[in-house]
């Protein structure tokens, strides 16, 4: 069976602000572990007018404390601003208070700008990418499998815990793909940036997969952005808040807040402006539950994978709430997670 997880950024919306839009990001954590999603991501961004927060390791805490059952991690954690051993403690500490639970996702972009990225490496140089000796350490770290050559022989990281965290690599390239599959970490492939080669990357990544501390098999998922309504002209007008927040970011725009679906059906889109909204819609999954169950499908099966993660850039929270709960009926998620418990109380 299929299984779906949910990654969220915090965006702000028109109208509200960051205090509202972490409420939000909890209220959601604890209605995806109510329905059976299977993970719960949330994303690092810097110096960010639209986005609330810019530590997921510490929104990782406050989330897993008020849910019971769904995994938490990092979608993800830009690697190359920070020490590899922190960032190891850190995921150590939280798979100690909730054993079981948590991913670690990492990634090589700045979620930034320049300003923002010299800031959090200020003192730091770096004659080379430092990404993949990153991870390298970090499968050493997280398994006290420091080599007897390493620059840190010796080193081991606190608190010693019987599990680990996932590792998953996240990217929306090939050269993710090929990292993943050398380090034998997981691989989850960023769709809803709209970018392609999904499929290709993926593909890259099963056939090239090198068993290692991590996992001795690939695992991969795809994170899609996904609106789902009762009807196919509600949510073409849910998605059109999304539509607009991303054209203006193609444009070099930096808008404060994901704009309403008012504002977007108020704005004067050019020919132009519409193609592009046209364009990035092939990667996103729109309109019914029956329309998005049959794509999301389709999708699992070209990304020859069992677990799919969704993104639910809804302005109207109540919308947002409405269209996981439709998906998760969908794919009756609830009656899998009850089975689940029914199973272990037994």
């Amino acid at each position: 069976m299929l299984k779906l997880g949910i990654l969220d950024q915090s965006t702000i919306t028109e109208g509200s602000g960051p205090v509202e839009a972490l409420q939000a990001t909890t209220r959601l954590a604890i209605e995806a572990d109510k329905l059976g999603f299977s993970r719960f991501w949330v994303s690092e961004h810097h110096s960010s007018k639209a986005l609330a927060h810019s530590s997921p390791e510490v929104l990782i805490a406050h989330l897993a404390a008020n849910t019971s059952r769904i995994r938490l991690g990092s979608g993800g954690i830009m690697l190359p601003h920070y020490s590899a051993y922190k960032v190891a403690e850190n995921f150590r500490l939280l798979e100690a208070l909730y054993p079981g639970r948590i991913d670690l996702g990492v990634g090589r972009a700045p979620g930034g700008r320049p300003l923002s990225t010299r800031a959090l490496q200020e003192g730091q140089y770096h004659s080379a990418d430092p990404y993949p000796q990153q991870i390298v350490d970090l499968i050493a770290y997280l398994n006290d499998a420091v080599p007897a050559d390493h620059r840190f022989a010796g080193l081991s990281v606190s608190p010693s815990v019987a599990t680990k965290p996932e590792l998953w690599l996240l990217g929306s390239s090939g050269g993710t793909a090929r990292l993943a599959a050398q380090t034998g970490a997981s691989y989850a492939f960023a769709q809803f940036f709209g970018t392609p080669g999904g499929r290709e990357a993926t593909e890259f990544y099963r056939d090239n997969f090198e068993p290692s501390l991590m996992s001795p098999t690939p695992k991969s998922l795809a994170a899609i952005t996904v609106v789902c309504a009762d009807t196919q002209e509600e949510a073409e007008r849910l998605a059109s808040s999304s539509d607009l927040f991303f054209l203006a970011m193609y444009k070099g725009m930096e808008l404060p807040y994901l704009p309403s679906a008012q504002t977007a059906a108020d704005y004067p889109y050019t020919p132009y402006e519409r193609e592009q909204i046209a364009a990035t819609r092939a990667y996103r999954v729109v309109g019914t539950p029956d329309k998005v169950k049959a794509r999301l499908l389709e999708l699992a099966e070209e990304y020859q994978t069992d677990e799919l993660m969704i993104v639910a850039s809804i302005h109207d929270f109540e919308a947002r709430l409405k269209s996981v709960r439709l998906v998760a009926e969908a794919f009756a998620l609830g009656s899998g997670t009850q089975a689940a418990i029914s199973e272990v109380r037994s």
